[in-house]
């Protein structure tokens, strides 16, 4: 288990909190009134970065690093798994604390450090946590606290927005988009992979999955939720399967029984370099890549690595098993 470290020495520390809340679930309005009660009650400094625009965050996310470097503060990300992902990336080489009031459809990030996602519940714990060091993935140095992916999985984002935007922002409208998305598509890439022990592997799948938590990976019912606790990264690849097996595989995976799927390869890692190759010949196009449920291009090769740093993240004092 990680140490743990009091935030006492730092009780007089504004919170800088980039709120994008409209972007989840949230009730803005509410959820500002719930913030300033707790801090006001509390007699705490914060100050709140609103996000009008989605291009203004990682702007905002900068601000609030340094506006914390500069007041010995806390950074805070208030929104959905994209907006945690942006303000973390600005402030995991500042050393700065960061807390968290997630809003995001599955919150994976939030529940594996037991935050809750009932704002009331996780401004409370920015106001009486203890910092938690946190490992982060990088993948060609942009950070991913949950998973990093390409192939079919980032075209599986694309179509779960376009679901979400005609059916609403539920976790059945999600799972409905992904079993069309596996159920319609054949592409398959040909990767050469390179880990840290300079093994090497040539591997044809529909998808490479990269995930650096727990809880994400033990529902789903993979053994390599261990190694991440243990500062791997788990590596998840498909075999070349048919439409139906690929559904089949949807229903293990909901069942939580994917690691006992013949089709399924999955490994640990700390670092791995990925090559697609295309007509026997290197691919150097960029790629679709899908880190926190946001979709990027990178140019290959694809580095995934454990970060060097990690985040100090404002945890619960008092624990209780995620859910």
């Amino acid at each position: 288990m990680s140490s743990t470290t009091s935030l006492g020495d730092r009780a007089d520390g504004p919170f800088f909190i980039v709120f994008n809340i409209g972007s989840g679930h949230g009730d803005p309005q509410a959820a500002r009134r719930i913030i300033d009660e707790a801090m006001s009650a509390a007699q705490r400094r914060y100050e709140l970065l609103s996000v009008d625009d989605p291009s203004q965050l990682p702007e905002l996310a900068r601000e609030a690093v340094e506006k914390a470097r500069q007041q010995n503060g806390i950074v805070v990300a208030a929104g959905g798994d994209g907006t945690i992902n942006c303000v973390a990336g600005a402030v995991l080489d500042s050393e700065r604390p960061f807390g968290v009031l997630p809003q995001g459809t599955f919150n994976y990030f939030g529940r594996a450090h037991s935050i809750s996602q009932e704002i009331a519940e996780s401004v409370q714990t920015l106001l009486s946590g203890h910092v938690e060091p946190v490992q982060v993935g990088l993948m060609n140095d942009r950070l991913f606290l949950v998973n990093a992916s390409v192939g079919l999985y980032p075209r599986l984002l694309e179509d779960r927005e376009k679901f979400k935007r005609r059916y609403g922002r539920h976790r059945i409208v999600a799972l409905w988009s992904a079993a069309h998305t596996l159920l319609r598509s054949r592409r398959y890439w040909l990767l050469r992979l390179e880990d840290e022990r300079g093994r090497e592997a040539t591997l044809q799948t529909p998808t490479l999955f990269v995930g650096n938590n727990a809880l994400q990976l033990q529902q789903v019912g993979l053994p390599e939720a261990e190694a991440v606790e243990d500062g791997h990264l788990a590596g998840v690849a498909l075999k070349p399967v048919s439409r139906w097996a690929m559904a089949g595989l949807l229903f293990s995976g909901a069942l939580g029984r994917l690691g006992r799927a013949e089709s399924v390869i999955n490994f640990a890692f700390r670092e791995l370099q990925v090559q697609p190759v295309v007509q026997g010949r290197r691919h150097h196009r960029e790629l679709k890549v899908a880190m926190d449920g946001e979709v990027f291009r990178l140019a290959p090769p694809l580095r995934f690595r454990v970060a060097p740093k990690q985040l100090r993240l404002i945890t619960p004092i008092d624990r209780p098993e995620p859910a």
